[in-house]
């Protein structure tokens, strides 16, 4: 089994390997450009290591899936920068911002549909399991996309719904990656499935840690302005547990910063950052994402893993939860 190093380096030069078509330039650049900014690249990493759980020979069977899974990740973080009117991500121009939204939009478009073509190339006999996996993963993706934007005018936004919302926008993806890699290894059924239910509780773990970053990160480490969600009043963990805290003058005190304008930014920021920590909320997100990296855990127990494939999971999502960017 290789370590997650290994596992890391040899899905950074599968991403360097890719090769795009040039033309029409419009087109391809800014996909090149998306898919060269960088990035954790978690998806295709989580999806060779629940394959190396099983299997030492990689090759195209699985780092041509892998990559479909970055691909169509970058897809949807392009059309994700319109929809949040996003300058930055990971510290660079957004597609959107350098090029314009039709770029993005087009660009975004053909990276859908190229994630397809390298799925493809999955063992002929894993393929259909595969890509019904993958296409399922695509609508939820969407399904949560649309639950998001919804949020951000519904006035009271249940932790349940919002739970729910990050399962799909972002667990979905990862949970999809993690039983990807294990069925093309040829994994026992139970732990494929475990797997898959493992990795949306570390998905669920992942996004509120987002969603802590965004208002209380590091700029300079996180890729991305401070406060985003604040100013885009989305129903992040933390806002939706501030909305149900919130009472009387501290209710009030809430509404009257959610009312800011945006040329207010700065001060609105601070002022939501101090109520999160008044509230409690801060440090209640932390407990969350602590809480859901133990459920993570849990779904394995008991379905025949060895303490080396546990040991290379733990570490795997403790890389995930326990971040700065």
């Amino acid at each position: 089994m290789y370590s997650l190093k290994e596992q890391e380096a040899i899905i950074e030069s599968a991403i360097c390997s890719l090769r795009f078509v040039k033309e029409p330039a419009g087109l391809y650049e800014p996909l090149e450009y998306m898919m060269s900014i960088g990035g954790k690249r978690l998806r295709p990493r989580l999806c060779l290591a629940t394959y190396n759980l099983y299997s030492d020979e990689i090759g195209d069977n699985i780092l041509s899936p892998a990559l479909a899974l970055e691909i169509f990740h970058n897809f949807t973080l392009l059309h994700d920068d319109i929809m949040d009117r996003a300058d930055t991500r990971r510290g660079q121009p957004t597609v959107c911002k350098k090029w314009n939204d039709n770029v993005a939009i087009l660009s975004g478009d053909v990276m859908c549909i190229l994630a397809y073509k390298y799925l493809a190339a999955c063992p002929a006999d894993k393929l259909p399991q595969v890509q019904a996996l993958f296409t399922r993963m695509g609508a939820e993706v969407c399904e949560g996309q649309q639950y998001d934007m919804e949020f951000e005018t519904q006035p009271i936004v249940t932790g349940e719904e919002y739970i729910n919302m990050i399962g799909l926008k972002t667990a979905a993806l990862l949970a999809c990656s993690a039983k990807m890699g294990a069925i093309i290894a040829g994994a026992p059924e139970e732990q494929a499935a475990a797997l898959y239910d493992f990795a949306w509780q570390i998905g669920l773990a992942f996004q509120i840690s987002d969603d802590y970053l965004d208002t209380f990160g590091d700029p300079h480490v996180f890729g991305k302005k401070i406060g985003g969600d604040i100013m885009a009043g989305k129903k992040t963990w933390l806002l939706v547990e501030a909305i149900r805290r919130a009472a009387g003058e501290e209710r009030k005190r809430l509404n009257a910063i959610m009312a800011m304008p945006d040329n207010q930014a700065e001060q609105k920021i601070a002022a939501m950052q101090q109520l999160y920590i008044d509230l409690g909320v801060k440090q209640d997100a932390v407990k969350a994402i602590e809480e859901y990296h133990e459920k993570a855990m849990e779904c394995l127990s008991g379905k025949g893993f060895t303490a080396e494939q546990l040991e290379l999971l733990k570490e795997f999502s403790a890389s995930l939860v326990h971040r700065e960017d």
